[in-house]
Parts: C-alpha cells; structure tokens; sequence
C-alpha cells in the first residue's frame, strides 16, 4: 500500500470544505470561475485555499498575477500566500514546459501533490479541477474524499454534452453536486438551465459574457472590479447556503 495515501488524509484534516470546479472542457472559464470564487470568499473572511490540478494548461497563477511566489518548505510545502489565499499549482514542478504525463504518471503526480502540501486549516480549499473524465478526475474523487463539485458550463451544445457525462458520472459514484452555473451566455438560450433541470442538479446562475475580462487578467484589483466577478458574486449571494 502506498504510504503516501494516509499522509493525504492528514493533510486535509483541517480542511472544512472541498470544492471542485469542472467542466470537462477547456475554455469555458473554469479557471476564471475557481480564481474568482476563491477571491470572493477571502474577501468575505474564510481561510481559503486554491490548487490548480490542470496539468495540461494551469492558469490560476497567469489569472491571478502569481510572480516569485513560491511555497515554502516546512515538513513538506506551505503553498505560496496571494491575494489572502494559499495558492498551489503543478506549474511550480513544471514550469513552462508542457506535462506530458500518461496513466499512472498523473495518478503519482496528484498523490504526490496532496501528500506534500500542508494547508493546515481552511474553510475552504477551491480545486480547478483538469478537463474530462480520466484519471485526474477520477483520482482526485477517489483522494479527496468529501469532495463537492461545482459544475460550469457554456450553452455550447459541445459543452453541455461533455457536462452532462461528468454529471451523471457523479450521481453514479454518489458525489455531491453544489450546482451549475452557466458562463460566457451571449444571446437569449435557456439550455443550460434546461440541462440543469433534466438532470436533477441546481441552476445557480448565469454570467454573461464579459468582454472587457481579459484586460484584467494578471491583476487582482481588476479582477474583482470585473463585470464577472460582481455577477458570480452575486451568484454566490443568492446562494450562500450553499457555500458556508
């Protein structure tokens, strides 16, 4: 048996909350959705942490304007302060180059990843979880074992068909679902919202597409002034029972 899976539980202990924010697919704004929440309830007082488990392309660190800041060792690692968060991401073990991992190297590198990192007490540890249904998903499942997902979603018919498979996955493996928002909504579609209602989940919200978001990229100020940002939030406000 691998040593390294008691010390994982350890290492969450003190945790009150995990939160995972997937959708299957890239570019439909989960990293802005993970970044975003995790800023919002810092801002409201919780400890809070954010791990960007997308090994393929993390961006939480170019979302929040993450530079030379690093974790500190200590027993293993002290994810890096920002913002009022301790932020941890695979792009500290792999720079820039591109993870070319397969199998059970995404599985070690995950175990390795959760079994290092001391969080310590939070109220909340936000995951941006990887794209798709593979591994990652199913170890971080499988590792983090109070898990709770929050769904994001695009009313791209691309999109809601990857989504609704991660969610019947989930009910399939008895996974708490907090609900779904629907991202980037340009025109008058109720597809998410319908998806939503089909499948039994909650529809949260609707974050309509804002187009000056990217200029605030990189800056932490811009980001919670963003059209975005106050449309989560008030999202989150509607919701808060869900989120305490």
């Amino acid at each position: 048996m691998d040593a390294r899976l008691s010390v994982i539980d350890e290492r969450l202990a003190g945790i009150k909350r995990i939160v995972a924010v997937s959708g299957c697919k890239g570019g439909i704004g989960k990293s802005s959705v993970a970044c975003s929440l995790a800023l919002l309830l810092s801002k409201a007082n919780y400890r809070v942490g954010l791990l960007d488990l997308d090994f393929f392309s993390p961006a939480d660190h170019i979302m929040l304007g993450v530079r030379n800041v690093f974790p500190k060792e200590e027993k293993g690692l002290v994810p890096a302060e920002v913002a009022g968060i301790r932020f941890m991401s695979i792009v500290y073990f792999i720079e820039d180059r591109p993870a070319a991992l397969r199998g059970i190297d995404v599985s070690n590198a995950i175990i390795e990843l959760l079994a290092i990192t001391q969080w310590h007490n939070l109220d909340f540890l936000i995951i941006d979880m990887p794209p798709g249904i593979a591994d990652a998903t199913l170890d971080v499942i499988r590792l983090m074992k109070r898990i709770e997902f929050l769904i994001v979603a695009t009313g791209s018919k691309l999109a809601l068909d990857s989504v609704t498979k991660l969610i019947k996955m989930l009910k399939a493996l008895n996974i708490p679902i907090l609900g779904i928002i629907e991202n980037m909504r340009i025109g008058k579609s109720n597809a998410v919202q319908e998806s939503a209602k089909t499948l039994g989940i909650n529809f949260l919200g609707t974050i309509e597409f804002d187009y000056d978001f990217e200029d605030c990229i990189g800056n932490v100020d811009a980001l919670m002034k963003s059209k975005f940002v106050k449309q989560l939030s008030a999202i989150v406000a509607k919701h808060k029972g869900l989120l305490r």
